[in-house]
Formats: C-alpha cells, sequence, structure tokens
C-alpha cells in the first residue's frame, strides 16, 4: 500500500492553479517520465557518457551543436557564463567565481534586468547595463539600439545576456548582428518561453550562441532539471566545469562532447560542481523533452479550454467579478482564465482574495502576475482534472466569505 510522503511529513497538498512555479514544485510529472527517472535510478553509469546522449538528444530538439541536462534554468545561465568566461582553459576554470586576470563583463540591456541576472553574476562575471529603457517603462518607443552595444564593447567583455519574452525578442537580432563577427557569445534566457514548442528552436535559428530552458515548467520533467543548448565548445566548457572531476589525468576518458586536443591540462571540479546532474534528472528531462516534441498542441490546449469553461460555470456569477477566458492565440501558451476583481462590488481586492485562497483548506493559488490591476490568472499548465472542481467550490467560497454573493 502506497503512503502519502507529503501526509506522512506533515505537508499539505495544494491546488496549484498558478502555474509551474517553482515555489509550488513546478511541473507534475507524468508516470512515464517518473516510471522512466525510477528505472534510471537501479543502474550506475557513466554521468558523462550519459550527457553525451542527452547532448545528441538535445541538438536533435533544438537544432543546436550540442547541449546538456542542467539542475534548472538558474543553473544553466551560471554554467553558460562559466563557459564564456573561461572557455577551454582549465586556469581559468579552477580560477572561478575570481576572474580579475580575464574577461568576465557581461553585458544587459538595462530592461532585461531582473532578479534572475544573478545567476551570471554567479559565476564571477561583472554585469554592465547597457541601453534605455524607454520602452520597457512606457516612457518611449525605442528600444535597444547597436551603437549603444558597440559603445559598452571592451576587451574585458566575455558575453552578452539577453533575457526572452515576447517584449525583448525584436532585439535578439541586433544583438546577434554586432556581437558575433566580435565573437562575443550571446547567452539566452529562455526559462519560461515553453510553450511555444517553436521556441525550442527559434533562438538557436536566430543565432544565440547559448540558450537556457526550465525543464520543470512546461517540458514536465523534474523540477530540478534544464537544459543548456547551443555551440559544441561552449557547452563542453559548461559540462566539464558541472562534471565530477576527481579523476586521473592517466586514466580519464574525456565525453564525446569534450575535444580533448583543445585542453592544456585537466580541470579540477568547476564552479558548477555544486549543479551536479543526476542520471535520475537527466533520463527524466530527456523523457519529458520526447513527450514535449510529440505533443499535440492543438488537441491539448482544445481540451484545457473546454475545462476552463467548465471551472468558470461552476464559479458562477458573482458581484463584482468578471470571468473572462483567454485563448492560447493571445497568451502564447496555454488558455486561462482571467478574474477581473473589482473591489468596491466584491469586498476584496485581488490581492485579499488570492491571500484568503491560500488560507483556505486545501490551499490555492491563483497566478498573482497582474493582481496590481484588479486581475488573478488560473493557469491549468499544471492543474489536474480533478482538482477543478474543488479548485471552484474553493473560489466561490472565498468570495462568499468577502461579501460578493450571486448577481
Amino acid at each position: 500500500m502506497t503512503v502519502d510522503p507529503y501526509a506522512r511529513l506533515g505537508v499539505r497538498r495544494r491546488i496549484n492553479a498558478a502555474g509551474a512555479l517553482t515555489r509550488l514544485g513546478g511541473a507534475v510529472m507524468a508516470p512515464e517520465v517518473v516510471a522512466a527517472m525510477a528505472e534510471a535510478a537501479r543502474a550506475s553509469v557513466d554521468i558523462g557518457e550519459l550527457q553525451d546522449a542527452a547532448s545528441t538528444r538535445i541538438a536533435a530538439a533544438t537544432g543546436a551543436e550540442a547541449g546538456m541536462v542542467t539542475t534548472g534554468a538558474a543553473a544553466g545561465l551560471t554554467l553558460a557564463t562559466a563557459a564564456a568566461m573561461a572557455r577551454f582553459d582549465p586556469a581559468r576554470m579552477a580560477a572561478l567565481p575570481h576572474a580579475d586576470g580575464f574577461p568576465r563583463d557581461i553585458l544587459i540591456p538595462r530592461t532585461h534586468r531582473t532578479g534572475y541576472a544573478h545567476a551570471l553574476a554567479a559565476a564571477g562575471a561583472r554585469l554592465i547595463d547597457i541601453g534605455h529603457n524607454d520602452r520597457g517603462t512606457g516612457a518611449g518607443v525605442r528600444g535597444l539600439e547597436a551603437w549603444e552595444i558597440e559603445a559598452a564593447l571592451s576587451p574585458l567583455v566575455a558575453a552578452f545576456g539577453f533575457a526572452a519574452n515576447p517584449t525583448t525578442m525584436t532585439d535578439l537580432p541586433t544583438v546577434v548582428a554586432v556581437c558575433r563577427p566580435r565573437g562575443i557569445p550571446v547567452i539566452v534566457d529562455a526559462a519560461a518561453q515553453l510553450p511555444p514548442k517553436e521556441n525550442l528552436r527559434r533562438f538557436i535559428a536566430l543565432g544565440a550562441d547559448l540558450v537556457v530552458f526550465s525543464g520543470g515548467k512546461a517540458l514536465g520533467g523534474p523540477q530540478a532539471s534544464g537544459i543548456l543548448a547551443g555551440r559544441r565548445d561552449l557547452v563542453a566548457s559548461a559540462l566539464l566545469q558541472q562534471l565530477d572531476m576527481d579523476v586521473s589525468p592517466r586514466t580519464w576518458i574525456p565525453p564525446r562532447l569534450v575535444d580533448g586536443a583543445n585542453l592544456r591540462g585537466v580541470p579540477h571540479h568547476g564552479i558548477g560542481r555544486g549543479f551536479k546532474a543526476g542520471k535520475e534528472e537527466i533520463v527524466g528531462l530527456l523523457t519529458a523533452l520526447e513527450r514535449f516534441v510529440d505533443a499535440d498542441v492543438d488537441r491539448d490546449n482544445a481540451a484545457l479550454a473546454t475545462r476552463l469553461d467548465d471551472i468558470a460555470m461552476a464559479i458562477g456569477d458573482r458581484r463584482g467579478l468578471d470571468v473572462s477566458l483567454v485563448p492560447a492565440q493571445a497568451t502564447g501558451r496555454v488558455p486561462v482564465l482571467e478574474l477581473s476583481i473589482d473591489p468596491a462590488l466584491a469586498g476584496t481586492d485581488a490581492f485579499d482574495l488570492s491571500a484568503r485562497l491560500q488560507a483556505g483548506d486545501p490551499p490555492v493559488h491563483l497566478s498573482e502576475r497582474h493582481a496590481t490591476r484588479g486581475v488573478l490568472t488560473l493557469d491549468p499548465q499544471v492543474l489536474p482534472p480533478e482538482a477543478d472542481a474543488p479548485l471552484a467550490a474553493a473560489i466561490r467560497q472565498a468570495l462568499q466569505a468577502s461579501g460578493a454573493n450571486g448577481r
């Protein structure tokens, strides 16, 4: 008889309609992913050889020269930065995060400077803000321009950091056009840019040298997994700085991904050693990636839209609440429900309603991404069908408690 591990630990299960968020455990893995990880756990393998196999499959899915499995997108960004700074120099690998003696500047547009940029700095890089934030703040229409990148170039520049989203993507061709002829790697943070499925190949096709995806969100893989894909030499450097390198130089067999002729010595443990990917995460991520590539997106989104319509009907008419379906074509990802709350009529605002839902039994989470404008978003990305009815009931109860009765 299976024992519920969360019940045994006294941890409550939650209804997650906020999306595949790390703080809520990321994706809910499919049975075949779970089964693949369990089987992988039952054998010993050479992790370098396993990452070679992963590289082949990631390259096929992304159009990149090579790829590797990381322990999340943030780890992928740190490894990408370390690869751009150290390349194939074992002395530089050993020095990181202390990089005063070689190029360590990462150019990053001000519109891309988020809390996630800390993962770039963690490798020992110095982040150099460039450009103006007119478009990002709504103060104007201009985005990043070539001369702004060129003005920031110096011998200390190791790479360019680019945070991808639908708003910033128009700037990527400009970045590539300036950086590629000068040998400056462009690192794209695409952690949350899946779906659509086409984005797996989009960034490499546009000229990115390295691109990072989360494995534990839309891909449906282990939460502690991610993908780093791109140029073979840079991915190989990242892999060298992640692997267990407590090896005898006389007997060490480097992964096929690593061109040993370019190494002047065998590196010691690198800055990515704490980001080691286990055999279970690697196999689970590759299984999830295969499922994602083969999925019928239109069919899946149609099924989600039908469920959301049913949830909206179950919530019913409530004073001060407007519920609307936003189709996948509009979100660029999956269909969602938007719950617009008028505090004057509902007796509560978006943040108070969200707090009340999280304090319930079971706790319920909606996305607060647009809560400042009075909207909570019901994202079904990891919501199991059996949670639909309890979710609608919890929302009705929370509104009832706030005084938002039927119209």
